[in-house]
C-alpha cells in the first residue's frame, strides 16, 4: 500500500476496526475511508454495491462482524450466521467487482475444530467438527475465508485472511451478556469492587486454556500482512502463550484490586477445552506480538474506566 492509497476499513467503530484505523494513521496512511452502520448497512447488497461503485477503494480491511460471547452465540445462532455471511459476502463480492487491489478478511480462531491438535495450525481447518456453542459464527467465517480463496483461484485476486485468537483492548464490548470472557471479567470484577461484593461467580470450572492478543498488536499484524503476504491459506494471529480461565480471573482481580472470593458455577459450560494457535507462520513472515497479557489488561481496564458508556452496548 502507498501512504496515499484509498483504504476502506469496514467496521471501524468496533474494537478491531478502530485499532486498524489507529495503526494506519500511526504509520502515515492518509486516505482512509469509513462508514458508520447508519451510513452503510453492510447486510444490504445494493447499498454495498453502490458504495463500492462510488468510492472504488484500492484496499479493504474487512473487520465488520456481528460478535458476542457464549451466551449470545448459543442463543442467536441464526442471527449470527445470517448477518455475518450476508455482510462479508456483500463486501468481498463488491470489492472484486470494482477492482479492489487487495482485501484482508478478519476471521476468528473458532473456525478451527473443537478438538484440533494443539497448538492449532492453519492447515487443521475443516478436519473435524466445530465447537457447538459458536458453530454458526464459525461457519459464517469459514465461508468468508473460503470465498476469498475461491476468488483467488478463479479470478486471480489477492485476497487474504487472518484468524485472530481471543482479542481484548480499547473499544471492547463490555455488555454483561454479549461480551467475550476477558471484558466480561473486567466489568464483573470492577462492579464487585465498587459494590463491595463478597464474591464473584464465574462460569464453568476454570480449567479451559485460552490465548489472548492485545488488539493493537493484531492491527499491527493486519497492516504488516497487507504489505507483506499473499496467499489463500489464512494466517493465525496470536501470542503462542496460554493461560487457564482460573488464572485469568485471578489476574483480572489482581489488576482491579478486588479482594473478594472467586466462586465457580460448574453447571455452566466451559466451552472449548483448549484453544492455542500455532503462530509460527506469522513469525516466519517476520512478525511477533509486543504486548504482554498483564500490561494489556491494565491498558484495557483503563480504557473501560475512561469510557464507561461502552459497558452499555
Amino acid at each position: 500500500m502507498e501512504k496515499t492509497s484509498k483504504i476502506y476499513v469496514a467496521g471501524h467503530r468496533g474494537m478491531v476496526g478502530s485499532a486498524i484505523v489507529r495503526e494506519l494513521k500511526r504509520q502515515g496512511y492518509t486516505n482512509i475511508i469509513t462508514r458508520t452502520h447508519a451510513e452503510l448497512d453492510l447486510t444490504r447488497q445494493k447499498d454495498v454495491e453502490d458504495f463500492f461503485k462510488s468510492e472504488k477503494p484500492e484496499y479493504v480491511f474487512l473487520a465488520a462482524a456481528k460478535v458476542g460471547g457464549i451466551i449470545a452465540n448459543s442463543q442467536h445462532l441464526a442471527d449470527f450466521m445470517y448477518d455475518n455471511m450476508i455482510l462479508e459476502m456483500n463486501v468481498i463480492h463488491s470489492a472484486w467487482q470494482n477492482g479492489c487491489k487487495k482485501l484482508e478478511f478478519l476471521g476468528s480462531s473458532c473456525i478451527y475444530p473443537r478438538l484440533a491438535p494443539q497448538p492449532m495450525k492453519e492447515s487443521c481447518l475443516l478436519t473435524s467438527e466445530l465447537e457447538k456453542t459458536n458453530e454458526a459464527y464459525a461457519l459464517a467465517k469459514i465461508s468468508g475465508l473460503k470465498y476469498c480463496e475461491y476468488l483467488n483461484k478463479q479470478y486471480g485476486t489477492d485476497y487474504i485472511s487472518v484468524m485472530p485468537t481471543n482479542l481484548y483492548g480499547p473499544n471492547d464490548n463490555y455488555h454483561p451478556e454479549h461480551s467475550h470472557v476477558l471484558p466480561a471479567l473486567i466489568r464483573r470484577f470492577h462492579e464487585a469492587k465498587t459494590q463491595n461484593l463478597p464474591s464473584v461467580t464465574c462460569w464453568g470450572d476454570g480449567s479451559p486454556l485460552r490465548e489472548f492478543l492485545y488488539v493493537d498488536d493484531l492491527a499491527n499484524l493486519c497492516v504488516f500482512l497487507m504489505n507483506n503476504y499473499s496467499g489463500s491459506e489464512t494466517v493465525n494471529a496470536g501470542t503462542g502463550k496460554e493461560i487457564t480461565i482460573k488464572e485469568l480471573t485471578q489476574l483480572v482481580a489482581k489488576i482491579i484490586d478486588y479482594k473478594g472470593e472467586i466462586l465457580w458455577d460448574t453447571t455452566r459450560p466451559n466451552g472449548t477445552p483448549r484453544k492455542l494457535l500455532d503462530v509460527s507462520k506469522a513469525k516466519q513472515l517476520g512478525w511477533q506480538y509486543s504486548t504482554e497479557l498483564e500490561d494489556g489488561i491494565r491498558l484495557a481496564y483503563q480504557d473501560f474506566l475512561d469510557n464507561p458508556y461502552r459497558a452499555e452496548r
